[in-house]
């Protein structure tokens, strides 16, 4: 049905470099977000190549939800010149290709790759329609704290970029409150700031038990389970985890999973074969379908969080955990909306990030039955079923879209 005013679907072009079939977090959230917005909105999304088999350059319809995906280079991203060159690539044939489409009714940017939303504001002066953009990170800052960005020439064009549209953007999203001042100090109108958490499909993930068919698969049935489960990049404080094993060696029933893929795996594999942290087991990232009897077959989740990052960087996975009705500890400031939320709701201990001694002992603990894991579980699961399920955040973003709608 259209909005009032439209005798048709309005146009809503989405930029984004990751899209569906991609395992990124990115990829599912605006797959999900698209699919519930195509009801009302004709969505035209504009995506980047993937390094998946089947893959290719072209356009399809799935969902309901029309994809063009450029043929942009899909490099490993561990790399950061191939990283920037994927980024080069994606967004001079995501210009191109949008600015060939039909005018459009709202122009709507997620930040990856951080500048693409400089692209959605050419398009959308082209168009006359308004620009609506969700910041997953805070950009260039993140790559700054991280140690990754240190020519001041470069991280002072990239903030003159961002800062670009993020003061002319209609609307900005920011996933947390603390990212929404960070927001506004670069120069966000706070007017034009909305605060709209990242979410989680309650229905597809699932509490499942422990020793299920994934978990048997995969040799944990039986085993005290600790586990990552996203990407394995700068950001995850993965060293701490890694590194809390080799405090607890004598726990022979100690599975520590790190799951998934990303631009430091082969650095931290490297990492657990030099300290011989035997309890260390590296796996693939698992399709969407299995996510509910692999997240579930955990005793307990690590969300970590490099010290430095509050505000600049929200980790989506905590959801997904959350969904699946598993505890967490999460390694993050304390002034990180992932240590807030998980304060406030009682569904897990926060500790400093970069203390893997610390981590070991909560580990031990968490073992020996001091934590109720069970009770922080249920909490968790409640609060997203409450607050943070797909429906919810849906609701915000039509919201924020008809405020804009001319």
């Amino acid at each position: 049905m259209p909005p009032n005013g439209f005798h048709r679907k309005p146009r809503l072009l989405v930029l984004n470099q990751y899209y569906w079939p991609g395992y990124e977090a990115t990829a599912h959230l605006l797959h999900d977000l698209c699919v519930a917005l195509a009801e009302t909105f004709d969505v035209t999304v504009v995506t980047g190549m993937l390094a998946l088999p089947g893959v290719k350059a072209g356009r399809a319809e799935v969902d309901g939800v029309k994809i063009v995906r450029v043929g942009s280079t899909a490099f490993p991203r561990a790399n950061l010149a191939l990283r920037g060159l994927n980024y080069g690539t994606y967004l001079l044939q995501a210009l191109r290709t949008s600015l060939a489409l039909p005018r459009q009714d709202i122009i709507f940017c997620m930040t990856d790759p951080p500048m693409v939303a400089d692209i959605g504001l050419i398009v959308a002066r082209r168009s006359g329609a308004p620009l609506v953009v969700t910041s997953q990170d805070v950009f260039p800052e993140v790559a700054v704290e991280l140690g990754r960005l240190r020519s001041r020439a470069l991280v002072g064009l990239l903030r003159l970029l961002v800062n670009l549209y993020l003061r002319r953007a209609d609307r900005v999203v920011a996933i947390g409150e603390t990212m929404s001042r960070r927001l506004e100090e670069k120069g966000a109108p706070r007017s034009r700031l909305r605060v709209i958490p990242n979410w989680v499909e309650a229905e597809v993930i699932v509490p499942q038990p422990r020793d299920n068919e994934w978990a048997q698969e995969n040799g944990l049935v039986g085993r005290f389970v600790v586990m990552h489960s996203g990407n394995v990049g700068h950001a995850q404080d993965l060293d701490t985890v890694v590194r809390a094993a080799t405090f607890l060696r004598d726990l022979d029933e100690l599975t520590i999973a790190v799951i998934g893929n990303g631009a430091r795996w082969e650095e931290l594999v490297r990492l657990s074969d030099t300290l011989e942290a035997d309890a260390i087991r590296f796996l693939p990232y698992q399709p969407r379908k299995r996510l509910s009897a692999s997240l579930s077959s955990a005793d307990v989740h690590v969300i970590g969080l490099a010290s430095g990052l509050s505000g600049y960087v929200v980790p989506s996975r905590l959801y997904g955990v959350m969904s699946a009705g598993r505890p967490v500890i999460v390694t993050a400031d304390e002034d990180s909306e992932t240590a807030q939320l998980v304060r406030k709701i009682g569904c897990g201990v926060v500790l400093p990030p970069g203390r893997p001694e610390l981590l070991a002992k909560a580990i031990r603990r968490a073992r020996s039955g001091e934590f109720d894991l069970d009770e922080m579980g249920r909490r968790a699961r409640a609060y997203v079923i409450e607050e943070a399920d797909r429906s919810i955040a849906v609701r915000r973003y039509r919201a924020v879209l008809a405020e804009v709608l001319p």
